[in-house]
């Protein structure tokens, strides 16, 4: 993919290079090894999914994703998702809010209020901008798309407390960082804030309870 950073290659040279300087990281790395990639789609469908999967658990978002996709038909974009009546979109398990954060998404995106195809082009911040201009996608939503579907390696997803739990353990704090302590603590890792969280996330995960 097109100017992804974030394969398996860049997510070690990065944090190579981090660890270089920081013996946190490198202890980190030492412990839980390098964080595997996750590369996600681009796309229309990759912004549903966000939207039918919230607050859901992973088994319960495919269930009702799949519904939904069927329903819509293989391929669907917009304009097809915004011919299906509330009812079906409700037996296939989405909540009302959820059926207005659907519409609001097709709305955008066919007004090009949330152009896509144009946010690989975009400054971090002008695509976060565009993306929480959909009821329903705040900053983590955007965070996530950055970091997944484009690979861009300096996003910083303070909001995601596994994040801010798995810092706070790699440089040995206390409690965990406040969103606004994370900010701060992030400073030195620019412009490579991206795999930083990738190993937060992997350290939280796999690390040996002390």
């Amino acid at each position: 993919m097109e100017n992804f950073l974030l394969d398996a290659t860049g997510i070690e040279t990065r944090l190579r290079d981090l660890a270089a300087k920081d013996a946190h990281i490198n202890a980190a790395i030492n412990l839980v090894g390098i964080p595997p990639e996750r590369m996600g789609e681009q796309g229309f469908h990759t912004f549903m999914r966000v939207i039918v999967g919230q607050q859901l658990s992973v088994k319960a978002a495919a269930t009702i994703r799949d519904r939904v996709e069927k329903l819509a038909g293989e391929g669907a974009g917009p304009t097809e998702y915004a011919k299906l009546s509330d009812e079906d979109l409700r037996g296939a398990g989405l909540s009302r809010q959820k059926i207005s954060y659907a519409r609001s998404l097709c709305e955008t995106v066919e007004a090009g209020t949330l152009d896509i195809a144009a946010l690989p082009h975009m400054s971090n911040e002008d695509a976060i901008a565009a993306i929480t201009a959909v009821k329903g996608l705040g900053v983590w939503s955007a965070h996530m798309y950055l970091m997944f579907s484009l690979g861009r390696d300096d996003i910083w997803p303070v909001g995601d407390l596994a994040v801010r739990v798995g810092v706070g353990r790699i440089i040995g704090l206390e409690d965990r960082p406040t969103e606004k302590e994370c900010e701060i603590i992030g400073e030195r890792w620019r412009p490579y804030r991206s795999v930083v969280a990738l190993l937060a996330w992997h350290y939280y995960s796999n690390a040996p309870a002390i």
